[in-house]
């Protein structure tokens, strides 16, 4: 069956943009469609979409030809209004992304993160202790003295659809189905939090291959598996993965302005230096580079 198109073209932030689906039995594919929408779009837009786990098809593209960026969700055709409200919303918002990315826009982390975690504390326990949160907010929490560019939670596999209901009107990727370039298959969503205008990306998912379940991986899905610390926001006290995450991570980005604050923070706390080495080993990064890392995180 030939692709159906369920809206389009629209318009946000320098792209048109196209909202497909393909029906296979009971397998239904959304995809999301951009591409540059020239001066009808006000644009050129400010930068490219791979930021957001957009990629470039491996042929030219049928809606938006051979430069179309697509974001693809596997969700049963009975989720169509849902997925509808999750396109509307990221191309709504995705002028706010692409300033906080290349911009220099100011990302809210404090003030979105109260939201989150009130919304978050509606779990109650014992689903309060399916979610922690990770990456460079994490490591916020702990002190490290960088900005944050998005929230990232770990949650369990139950959790992402309870996350999905939590913030049902911020999503800008339904739960779904979905192949992140940097995370292979998962199952996971991403959100807004906040107005058109202001606020914060906000990201959960957990792998549904067998191969990607390692040793001490931070967004595992399954208990025990990441190596937990805690944080005090706002007087509530609150799960976060340990900042050595966060560090390897931004070496393996090359992000050199982030290492010195995540370096001291790791230092300050006294590096676990198991879960360091873990890392470190299955990085990307060549021999020198981990071991300048270790020995300026280890002393």
């Amino acid at each position: 069956m030939p692709s159906e198109m369920l809206s389009g073209p629209d318009l946000g932030a320098g792209f048109l943009h196209q909202l497909t689906t393909d029906r296979d039995g009971d397998r239904t594919t959304f995809t999301y469609h951009a591409q540059d929408g020239g001066q009808d779009a006000n644009g050129p837009p400010k930068g490219p979409l791979n930021v957001f786990g957009f990629v470039h098809p491996a042929t030219p593209c049928p809606f938006g030809g051979p430069r179309c960026w697509h974001r693809r969700f596997l969700v049963p055709f009975s989720e169509t209004p849902r997925v509808r409200q999750c396109y509307n919303r990221n191309r709504f918002v995705l002028q706010t992304m692409i300033d906080q990315a290349y911009a220099g826009a100011a990302v809210p982390v404090e003030s979105t993160l109260v939201e989150v975690i009130a919304r978050l504390d509606r779990l109650g326990p014992p689903a309060s202790a399916e979610w922690f949160v990770g990456g460079s907010t994490g490591a916020w929490l702990l002190g490290a003295k960088l900005a944050p560019r998005d929230i990232d939670l770990g949650t369990s596999r139950a959790g992402v659809d309870r996350l999905g209901e939590l913030f049902a009107e911020y999503l800008i990727e339904p739960v779904a189905t979905t192949d992140r370039p940097s995370g292979g298959i998962v199952r996971g969503a991403r959100a807004f939090v906040g107005t058109f205008a202001e606020g914060a990306r906000l990201e959960w998912s957990v792998p549904l291959d067998p191969a990607a379940e390692l040793p001490l991986y931070e967004w595992s899905g399954r208990p025990g598996v990441a190596r937990l610390t805690v944080a005090t926001f706002h007087g509530r006290t609150v799960r976060v993965s340990r900042p050595e995450y966060a560090l390897v991570r931004a070496s393996e980005k090359g992000a050199s302005d982030r290492l010195p604050a995540l370096t001291d923070l790791v230092r300050s706390l006294g590096a676990d230096r198991e879960l360091l080495d873990v890392l470190l080993e299955r990085s990307r990064l060549l021999p020198a580079a981990r071991a300048e890392i270790r020995r300026s995180a280890v002393g």
